[in-house]
């Protein structure tokens, strides 16, 4: 919710304005946590139109935070006041976040118990307060997973609620440091422009005394020898200090903040070069000022300063951009909803307030607040955000609705099934979350090398220092301060997560959701590419094309019986069958082969579907006809009981329209295709041939296409594997790099490690095209931070870089990395319209 809607919620007026409205101290209780308000007057906040006294700061903050998330029932069902909230500090108390209804919008549980949520961290400034975070979160018992992307700063954890609550994880954050909040897309952007104001604040006091204590040094270097007074000149150096102690105390403090911080805990992070350069130049200068011996550099502290703030403000505004590729889907939830009540009174309330089976009335141009289902009204929706579809849809009573498409037509009433964190939306986004937090070994070895970066850093600068001691005494200092400040380990530690989440953006909006860190570096190295056929390269919407009766049974009650095998199948033949039976009949003992068919029982009699063998081997059945030729792309299934075969049915499918062109792309890039199916030859030969496909496999069970992919692998190929059914499970948790089909299977789908929700080939494509190019510009960034500091290090050392130029070079060495990953933005060629399904499964 954006920092305005809260506003509208708790807000406390100005103070004259409750002038006169002091009750007796000792007789008003805080609101939030019921300890007596020492001045009534100072901190309120407003609930249902009435302003309640609350005793801190803190406790304004959380219960303004509670009513902004529209949970004012919380204060309404407690049984007892809210822990005290002190403001600020290691002694913040987060135990309102154990609250159920608090954590009813954050929040996700699994069917087995673990939760997991996805937090923001303030205070992040480079790979080591990551590595620090995980690394104190990882030891904490009860919790199962944590990864931090240190691009956006967001934390995706996953813990145990029987073992640690959110609150103590929560405040082990606070205790070495840093600060986490539920993550809230409209809160981090309004963190993020708060980050940004601030920054520029900093820059401005930077390049104001940089301005005046240039027109104070300006005089001092312009002097000819003796005709400055000694006076004069001691002037000059204390009016200098005097104006650059703000730039250093102010406009460095985050510098020496972070490296205090690091130092406490025992790390060496890559603020702490910038920071002992910065404090080493300044004290030195200080000692000369009151000493009356030596030079000064005020400018050249202020300067650098200024030049350091110039870069990491860019830097700021471009990780900005870069989370917001990631957030696009995040906003598309509306802040408020029209809830209809009994009498069909419609009130305004926030989204989070809205629970399953309330019914909500959504006007033309609104977005849909929740998954739901229609239950009054005929119109069109924009599903665009989530299908690509530019076209608007029809949608009337009966249809299901999904949180973030647009109302385009005329007024629906919609029931509100799933909310929160169980929306298809939230699911999507925790997919994406998930892989922006996990990082593929290319980033883990650049954290590694910086890691050492910065060691091998100081020791330069102190060998430096020492050899110029003896050569010229009055450098040594100014080159242990260059070496400091131009050697950027920022450039090498930012050169691989910030391209990644770049494309991670970009796939999401070319419909492909990456599920694991690795998949973007797998992609770009398949060797091989593995591919089912129904559902993959065909649309897989079978349809019952024909019926071969075999026995003297009716090709009704056939189809009857066939449709109460598979009723509870997402298969694609089982939809086709009851689509063409819809009134099934009830089954028992309903047994799922995967590969083969299904069995089960009705009216005292067994029966088989499926495969000619799973069916004829069952009770020695003997084979029956099968027809000779079939029509491209064809399939079949049998339908038998104990002593025969009862019938045949031909189901017709037909290809995607973009399979061929996503064939051909892949055999130019010189990546080696293969198909794998459960199907007939004839049918399996029929696809192949008409996409060119050589390397093909039929009748493949589970375990066939699991060994095939095996094999593959004991080659030394990088296998990618694409598909959509459950049998596919298997061999896609196996493969390099695995994708399953948006329609798809939910278990195929929860197996992959990414999912092209969009369903389009043509998106695939340009996702190995997207994977391609980010390992070249993952490559391109750690060269350039590499030769960078090659370079910059050795000019240091011989005391041809000042303090000033060094930090220009640090400064522009991030910033290079940083809009070199940023093209990935633009990379021609390539559609960016987002591309989600209309329906992805429930399990999230």
């Amino acid at each position: 919710m954006s920092l305005s809607s809260r506003q509208a919620f708790a807000i406390r007026p100005a103070p004259g304005a409750l002038r006169g409205t002091a009750q007796d101290t000792r007789a008003t209780p805080c609101f939030h946590c019921a300890l007596p308000v020492p001045d009534p007057g100072r901190y309120r906040v407003k609930v249902d139109g009435t302003w309640q006294p609350v005793c801190c700061p803190g406790c304004e903050a959380v219960a303004t935070a509670i009513l902004g998330y529209g949970l004012q029932g919380y204060y309404q069902h407690r049984t007892s006041p809210a822990p005290t909230a002190e403001a600020g500090g290691e002694n913040e108390d987060f135990r309102i976040y154990d609250d159920l209804e608090v954590q009813r919008g954050f929040v996700h549980a699994s069917a087995g118990g673990e939760c997991d949520a996805a937090l923001m961290l303030e205070g992040i400034r480079c790979t080591a307060c990551v590595w620090l975070n995980e690394s104190v979160l990882g030891r904490l018992p009860g919790v199962l997973g944590i990864g931090i992307n240190a691009t956006t700063h967001r934390a995706q954890v996953r813990w145990d609620p029987r073992k640690i609550r959110l609150s103590e994880i929560l405040a082990a954050v606070r205790r070495i440091g840093y600060r986490a909040h539920p993550y809230d897309a409209r809160k981090t952007e309004a963190a993020q422009r708060s980050e940004r104001k601030q920054s520029l604040w900093r820059l401005f006091v930077a390049g104001f005394g940089m301005m005046q204590v240039m027109m104070y040094a300006l005089p001092v270097y312009m002097a000819e020898p003796g005709s400055m007074t000694p006076d004069i000149e001691q002037l000059m150096r204390w009016a200098s200090m005097i104006l650059t102690l703000p730039v250093v105390l102010y406009s460095a403090g985050p510098f020496f903040e972070a490296a205090w911080r690091d130092l406490r805990l025992g790390r060496m992070g890559m603020d702490l070069p910038v920071a002992l350069g910065i404090a080493a130049a300044f004290a030195a200068s200080v000692w000369s000022t009151f000493s009356g011996h030596g030079e000064v550099y005020f400018d050249s502290v202020a300067m650098f300063v200024f030049l350091l703030l110039c870069g990491r403000y860019l830097e700021i505004r471009a990780r900005h951009a870069v989370a917001r590729s990631l957030d696009y889907l995040s906003r598309a939830i509306p802040e408020v909803a029209l809830r209809l009540g009994q009498a069909q009174d419609a009130e305004q309330v926030p989204v989070s307030a809205l629970r399953p089976g309330n019914r909500v009335l959504v006007r033309s141009g609104e977005r849909v607040p929740a998954d739901g289902v229609v239950v009054e009204g005929k119109s069109f929706v924009d599903e665009s955000l989530l299908s690509g579809e530019s076209r608007p849809v029809a949608r009337q009573t009966g249809d299901r609705l999904i949180g973030g498409s647009t109302n385009v037509a005329d007024p629906l009433v919609m029931q509100v099934e799933r909310i929160g964190a169980d929306t298809v939306m939230s699911s999507i986004v925790r997919l994406m979350q998930q892989a922006a937090t996990e990082r593929p070994a290319l980033a883990a070895n650049a954290e590694r090398l910086t890691g050492w970066f910065v060691a091998v850093t100081l020791a330069l600068a102190a060998s430096a220092a020492a050899a110029w001691w003896f050569i010229e005494p009055g450098q040594a200092l100014w080159v242990a301060v260059a070496i400091l400040v131009v050697t950027c380990p920022c450039a090498l530690s930012l050169a691989t997560p910030v391209a990644l989440t770049v494309a991670t953006g970009r796939l999401a909006r070319q419909g492909l959701i990456v599920c694991r860190g690795h998949v973007i570096e797998t992609l770009a190295r398949a060797t091989d590419v593995v591919l089912d056929k129904t559902g993959t390269l065909t649309l897989g919407q079978l349809r019952l094309a024909r019926t071969h009766r075999l026995a003297d049974m009716g090709e009704a009650d056939c189809l009857a019986i066939a449709a109460a095998l598979e009723q509870g199948s997402m298969h694609p033949m089982a939809k086709a069958l009851i689509a063409a039976y819809p009134q099934a009949l009830a089954a028992r003992d309903s047994k799922h082969h995967a590969g083969l068919g299904v069995e089960a029982e009705l009216d005292g009699h067994a029966y088989r579907l499926g495969r000619t063998e799973f069916v004829t081997t069952a009770h020695k059945v003997p084979a029956p006809w099968q027809p000779r030729v079939l029509p491209a792309g064809s399939s079949i299934a049998m339908l038998g009981d104990e002593s025969r075969c009862l019938a045949l049915f031909v189901f017709g499918d037909e290809l995607r329209a973009d399979a061929g062109a996503f064939v051909d792309a892949l055999r130019r890039a010189g990546k080696r295709v293969h198909l794998l199916s459960g199907d007939r030859d004839e049918t399996v030969g029929q696809i192949a041939a008409a996409l060119g496909i050589e390397a093909i496999t039929a009748n493949a069970s589970p375990q066939t296409k699991l060994g095939y992919v095996q094999a593959l692998q004991r080659q030394g190929r990088v296998v990618a594997m694409i598909g959509d059914g459950i049998n596919d499970a298997p061999v896609l948790a196996q493969a390099s790099v695995s994708i399953a089909m948006g329609d798809g299977a939910w278990m195929s789908q929860r197996q992959a490690d990414a999912v092209l929700l969009s369903g389009r080939l043509g998106d695939l494509r340009a996702a190995f095209n997207t994977s391609t190019r980010t390992l070249a510009v993952i490559r391109e960034n750690l060269f350039w931070a590499l030769l960078y500091n090659l370079t910059a290090v050795p000019l240091a050392a011989l005391g041809m870089v000042t303090p000033w130029m060094a930090g220009i070079g640090m400064s522009a060495s991030s910033l290079v990395v940083i809009l070199n990953s940023l093209r990935l933005f633009r990379q021609p060629g390539i559609p960016a319209a987002a591309s989600m399904p209309r329906d992805l499964v429930a399990a999230g």
